[in-house]
């Protein structure tokens, strides 16, 4: 058998992997040559010797380039992963075209072969096969197969001649050889058409498995972010040390670690490296965040269904197992029982694997403390605080962070497959290390004012609080007229120390006193805007807290949710950003502000700001919802059918009107009763508009919170005018 590739000088020219386009003055050759070269692959026998005949007649030099850029073209459009083999196969159809050319009479059995040739290359130009990459070994056999033919035909009167010299019989010994050529080329072509179809199944499955897999509930944008990982080179032993834990291979190494501390430590951090850096390694299972901003979302419902779809796309072993998990059981995809999403979707599928899956595998779940009230998060801890955990393979770990609640402690702190660490617990030379790394970095642009004697004060200062040297930070190098970046930084200094609460207390009171006018005007519009902020169920930009604002019962300026937030960049995202929700960067905040204790002049009461924001989702329905909101063509076309449908819902239901149909109910729960406000709300059921929020939340795939917004609004009525008419009929009996 002859060398692959060949390197024959004659086949030096065939086989060149760039072959060169037409000269100038050759291109009138080119349209009418690609027309004769595919006359010839495709001209029944009986045309052959007459089509051979155009060949021979045409400039024959043209012809080959042309055949073999033709084919460079057709080459081009095909995927990476195939484009070897084809090239492969370019090079030899090239060669055929020479031997096409070379050779003036064959027997009919050589041209039976070239037949055969051609039925190859219609093969290698079917799309279809170009499809899947189980194909690519088939088509580089059927390639080198070709070649041998190629060579065999190309010397086949050198080779009949000494058959003869032999005395072998040459038209058995030709038919023999070009049998067991046609043979091996049939069933080559056969495996490569039963890859396909085998191929095409399981590409049917995979789809099948994802549409199904796609209905199971999951909460987006709760993942991994890397901007809010550890500043490199600190926190380095923790990091270790849960580096250590994942990468154990001992089978007694709790499955559980529990990071906790209180607000400020930079637990969230950590665990953003440490999902990134498994994320890097392909070990990553899933990545959980809860946020105190999106507690109205349940996402605690939505927790282990998550982490099963995550562990789903990297696993193609897990994806099958789950897909026949929820298999003809549509409650499994979207049930609330947080028990039966652990035990159908993650423990089952995960014991019904062949093998493990590679590696150890880290699950991140972070700020459990954020899920909510905690009745929210007490399933979620009964089974993580339990022998359950335990049913899950060796190699999967679970990264766990959370503030030292009562309730988590009680759920984990004793429990033996759990191990507890305290950032409380750091020692302080560490803590003061890193801490010193990260304020340098965080002042690097004023380092001519700030040197190692101040960053050094800063640090200690912090008392490892990362959360409040980023306060500080930002407060000492907020770019005002007239801020004096020393007077700040003394400022900051001049406190006493603290721990803890105490020490963020100071910080935020420090801004607030530079952000917001002492007078008593000032003050009101602060507390008027931080109420609304604080009781909105989910963050909105601030262009539709001034909408709802606008619709409020007592009048207030829109503009004032601008004129306070101007300056709290530092404490609020959103805050300079009309289109960006607004939400307190730390859970601490939000508790500082609701302790009137803590924070003073700057206590935020809630007072009536839930009927005033009942009142105002109730107004801004009545004014802007209206019949087919987003225009749609027809209503027997399914939602899910509508092509652009989501980018009609974010251009007609803007994000304020979204909030008013989804939260009017909660707001009324919240509310004492009031007559203004049971006066909109019996004039919105009383009106059209009430059909039209029940097509708005159909859009908004919010139809499910129907029945219990009625029952809280049945409610509310009743108990509020029982109680308002036993009120007047008592004064009058008495």
């Amino acid at each position: 058998m002859q060398a692959w590739p060949p390197t024959s000088e004659k086949s030096k020219v065939a086989f060149s992997s760039t072959p060169q386009p037409p000269q100038p003055g050759k291109r009138r050759f080119f349209a009418r040559g690609i027309e004769v070269v595919k006359r010839v692959v495709h001209s029944p026998d009986s045309q052959f010797s007459d089509t051979y005949d155009v060949l021979v007649d045409e400039e024959q030099g043209d012809l080959e380039t042309i055949f073999a850029n033709d084919l460079m073209i057709k080459l081009d459009t095909f995927d990476p992963s195939y484009l070897q083999p084809l090239k492969i196969f370019n090079q030899i159809v090239g060669t055929i075209a020479n031997v096409i050319l070379a050779q003036v009479e064959m027997d009919k059995s050589i041209k039976g072969l070239l037949d055969k040739i051609r039925d190859v290359y219609q093969c290698f130009m079917d799309k279809e096969f170009q499809k899947f990459s189980s194909t690519k070994e088939t088509l580089a056999h059927l390639a080198q197969v070709v070649q041998e033919c190629v060579q065999f035909i190309n010397h086949y009167s050198e080779t009949k001649s000494f058959w003869r010299r032999l005395g072998k019989n040459v038209v058995s010994k030709t038919s023999t050889t070009i049998a067991s050529y046609s043979s091996a080329l049939d069933s080559l072509v056969q495996q490569l058409r039963d890859t396909t179809i085998r191929d095409i199944h399981v590409t049917v499955h995979r789809v099948l498995e994802h549409a199904t897999l796609q209905d199971i509930a999951y909460a987006a944008g709760v993942g991994m972010n890397t901007t809010k990982r550890c500043l490199d080179g600190t926190r380095t032993s923790i990091l270790e040390e849960i580096v250590d834990w994942i990468d154990s291979h001992d089978p007694d190494t709790p499955r559980i670690f529990w990071l906790h501390g209180h607000a400020g430590k930079g637990k969230s951090a950590i665990a953003h490296t440490i999902s990134m850096h498994y994320e890097h390694l392909g070990r990553l299972g899933s990545c959980f965040c809860f946020a105190n901003a999106r507690q109205t979302e349940q996402l605690h419902e939505k927790l282990f269904t998550t982490i099963a779809r995550d562990l789903a796309d990297r696993d193609v072993g897990f994806k099958s197992e789950l897909a026949e998990a929820v298999s003809n059981k549509e409650w499994l995809k979207r049930t609330p029982d947080v028990m039966q999403q652990w035990q159908r979707l993650i423990v089952e599928p995960l014991s019904k694997l062949k093998g493990p899956m590679l590696g150890n595998i880290v699950v991140v779940i972070d700020a459990l403390d954020a899920s909510g009230a905690e009745r929210n998060r007490g399933h979620i801890l009964r089974l993580l605080g339990s022998s359950e955990v335990t049913r899950l393979p060796n190699n999967i770990r679970i990264f766990l962070t959370s503030r030292p609640l009562p309730d988590i402690h009680d759920a984990l702190a004793h429990a033996k497959h759990v191990r507890s660490r305290s950032l409380d617990d750091i020692s302080a030379s560490i803590a003061e290390r890193d801490m010193h790394a990260y304020i340098s970095s965080m002042l690097k642009n004023l380092r001519d004012i700030f040197r190692e004697p101040e960053i050094t004060q800063l640090a200690r200062k912090s008392d490892g609080l990362f959360e409040w040297a980023r306060l500080a930070c930002e407060f000492i190098t907020t770019s005002r007229a007239g801020v004096d970046p020393r007077k700040r930084f003394h400022a900051i200094m001049s406190h006493a120390l603290g721990q803890g609460n105490t020490l963020l207390d100071k910080v935020y009171s420090e801004i607030l006193t530079g952000a917001i006018d002492s007078t008593p005007e000032a003050l009101e519009q602060f507390h008027s805007v931080m109420r609304q902020i604080l009781c909105t169920l989910e963050p909105l930009p601030i262009s539709s807290l001034n909408i709802l604002r606008s619709r409020f019962p007592m009048e207030v300026a829109p503009e004032d949710v601008q004129t306070i937030l101007r300056f709290m960049a530092s404490l609020f995202s959103g805050a300079t950003d009309g289109c960006t929700p607004v939400r307190s960067l730390h859970t601490s905040f939000h508790d500082f502000l609701i302790d009137r204790e803590r924070s003073r002049e700057f206590f935020v009461d809630i007072g009536t700001m839930h009927t005033e924001l009942a009142i105002a989702s109730l107004r801004t329905m009545q004014d802007q919802l209206h019949f087919n909101i987003c225009g749609l063509e027809s209503s027997y076309v399914f939602n899910k059918d509508v092509v652009d449908l989501k980018q009609r819902i974010q251009e007609k239901i803007p994000p304020h009107l979204s909030y008013a149909c989804r939260f009017w109910a909660t707001h009324l729960a919240e509310a004492t009763f009031d007559q203004i406000l049971a006066a909109e709300v019996m004039k919105f059921l009383a009106s059209e508009q009430l059909l039209f929020w029940l097509e708005a939340l159909s859009l908004l795939k919010a139809l499910g919170s129907v029945s219990g917004a009625m029952a809280t609004t049945a409610e509310w009525l009743e108990v509020g005018w029982t109680n308002l008419f036993h009120g007047i009929f008592s004064e009058f009996i008495f």
